[in-house]
């Protein structure tokens, strides 16, 4: 096991985390109030936003993500956030030095389940093989919380609640989202929203802490949302401490029912235990 390094079992933390903050994946608190600097007209429509793709509960999703040369992904899935968040991926490691260690292994796609205890992350073969042969690694959200300073609890929250509505939330806060007409997307008729976040000028401090912790210093947001007021389509590019974050997501098939099976606990290796037993 000592051979796998401590830089690896957290890569695939980042992996999912990244693909599943592309979904949607972000925080539970109540409804933020909307900037008093916000049109009232595109206020309450963002607010039906949030309302209809909270109702709706879950859906099927498709994103890509690049973080500037330090991974980038590809992921399909469905997530359900109706109760307790769960969902399943299928997140391809399309480039980025992160991902090397992982292709060094032999793995290029990973599965991804989740549950409202945990995530678990299946591997490849060679990395089985490594730690005992056995396929998937739980990472369990407890677990995540008492990582050092405050990152730990913010992926904590991103994994455990997978509506797709930070993007909305950001939007009403930020004082400058604006309507930008209408466009068809994936075959349906849609109203697009735009606008770009100020960190440094967000007045919701939990909403400025957050993205600081994140390393988010701004960030521009597109919505194209149909006529149920359900979101289509999302992208966003974010500037970061660590630099440019692009994210494409399409979001279709809401309400889909979605199944999510526990890996077998004899296939099953906790990454606390991983990471207790692994050498440098």
């Amino acid at each position: 096991m000592r051979s796998i390094g401590r830089g690896v079992l957290p890569v695939l933390l980042t992996v999912v985390l990244t693909a599943l903050t592309a979904c949607g994946g972000g925080d539970s608190r109540p409804r933020p109030t909307a900037s008093p600097s916000l049109d009232a007209r595109i206020a309450a429509a963002l607010h039906a936003v949030e309302q209809a793709t909270t109702r709706a509960g879950s859906a099927r999703i498709s994103s890509t993500t690049v973080m500037a040369g330090l991974l980038s992904t590809r992921s399909e899935g469905t997530l359900d956030w109706a109760g307790e968040s769960t969902g399943t991926l299928t997140i391809t490691y399309t480039g980025g030095s992160l991902a090397e260690p992982l292709r060094a292994l032999g793995s290029t796609t990973m599965q991804a389940r989740l549950l409202p205890d945990a995530y678990y992350a299946r591997v490849g073969a060679e990395f089985a093989r490594r730690i005992g042969g056995r396929h998937w690694i739980r990472y369990d959200y407890d677990d995540l919380a008492g990582l050092p300073g405050d990152s730990g609890s913010y992926l904590r929250d991103q994994l455990r609640n997978t509506a797709p509505v930070p993007p909305v939330k950001l939007l009403l806060a930020s004082g400058d989202a604006r309507a930008a007409g209408e466009e068809t997307v994936a075959g349906r008729r849609t109203r697009h929203y735009t606008g770009t976040v100020d960190v440094a000028s967000l007045a919701e401090e939990s909403l400025k802490k957050q993205l600081t912790d994140a390393g988010v210093r701004s960030e521009h947001i597109d919505l194209w949302v149909d006529d149920h007021d359900l979101i289509v389509k999302k992208t966003e590019k974010a500037a970061m401490t660590s630099g440019l974050m692009t994210q494409t997501a399409t979001y279709g098939d809401y309400g889909v029912h979605v199944a999510v099976q526990r890996p077998p606990a004899a296939d099953t290796e906790d990454f606390a235990q991983l990471m207790g037993t692994t050498g440098p």
